[in-house]
């Protein structure tokens, strides 16, 4: 049978394959290096992640082509994340991540910190003419004060890039998908992604900080929660700007960076107006 398109993807063409009775999911894409994507990292982050029993199988890879074994689940929304049946769920997937994913990684260490990447995506616009190139130096200057915010880290292994269409139910249990932005990093940059992705209430969130640390959150633990959390926003939209001018994907970027540049600016309001 042809290859089936499966929609959801915002960098990346997928298919659903069949060859007799097997079913498998055909990811092509290439290094995207504005993104700081190598697919060597995917790859190595995708097979530990099935040997940690977190994600499908990696069945082939050759450049440009990844294979996987396709699971038979319904792929979660926002709104399913944030089910009080769900949210543990959740987040016991993402303390697996942190905790075991460093015991199965093999070569060399890939990484993720969310201010380097928006420092080289300020570079990239500046080159590229980006429409936003105006905002930079003072989305820059707020990235300099929510990294002092977030000050020393515990370092595990993040996912970093927890929307609810990277989880997958399928009906036994929860998979994690898409390894693109795996790498060692900041536990509360997975926490602050899950909780700005999927609209987590503030009552969720103090669940999800006391749940994750085994006891209610210091001020200092949630400033820096909350830091990181809009570090995750401000990030979200400057990868939309970033995709406006390198992407030739058939997405609408300016909504993309437009609603996540919206969220993000509310997040800094409140954040700097606690401050004050």
């Amino acid at each position: 049978m042809a290859p089936e398109p499966l929609s959801g993807g915002l960098s990346n063409r997928n298919f659903l394959v069949r060859d007799g009775d097997r079913r498998c999911v055909v990811r092509l894409g290439e290094d995207v290096p504005v993104h700081g994507l190598l697919r060597r990292n995917e790859i190595a982050c995708s097979r530990a992640a099935a040997a940690c029993g977190l994600s499908p199988e990696l069945v082939h890879a050759e450049p440009g082509v990844l294979v996987f074994a396709f699971i038979d689940g319904r792929t979660l929304a926002a709104e399913d994340v944030r089910a009080d049946a769900m949210l543990p769920r959740v987040l016991a997937l993402v303390r697996r991540c942190h905790d075991e994913m460093p015991r199965q990684i093999a070569g060399a260490p890939p990484l993720f910190w969310v201010f380097h990447a928006l420092r080289d995506y300020a570079r990239t616009l500046r080159a590229g003419g980006s429409r936003m190139a105006g905002q930079l130096p003072r989305l820059m200057a707020i990235g300099e004060r929510l990294e002092r915010a977030v000050g020393p880290i515990e370092l595990k292994f993040g996912h970093n890039d927890l929307l609810a269409a990277n989880l997958i139910d399928d009906g036994g249990r929860l998979w994690l998908i898409d390894w693109e932005y795996g790498g060692f990093n900041s536990p509360l940059f997975d926490l602050g992604n899950l909780a700005s992705n999927n609209g987590l209430s503030p009552a969720q969130v103090d669940w999800l900080l006391a749940a994750y640390d085994g006891r209610a959150p210091v001020p200092a633990r949630r400033r820096a929660f909350d830091a990181m959390t809009c570090a995750s926003l401000l990030r979200e939209a400057m990868w939309g700007m970033v995709q406006e001018i390198h992407s030739a994907l058939p997405i609408d970027y300016v909504a993309y960076t437009s609603e996540n540049l919206g969220r993000f600016e509310a997040a800094w309001s409140e954040f700097a107006g606690a401050a004050a």
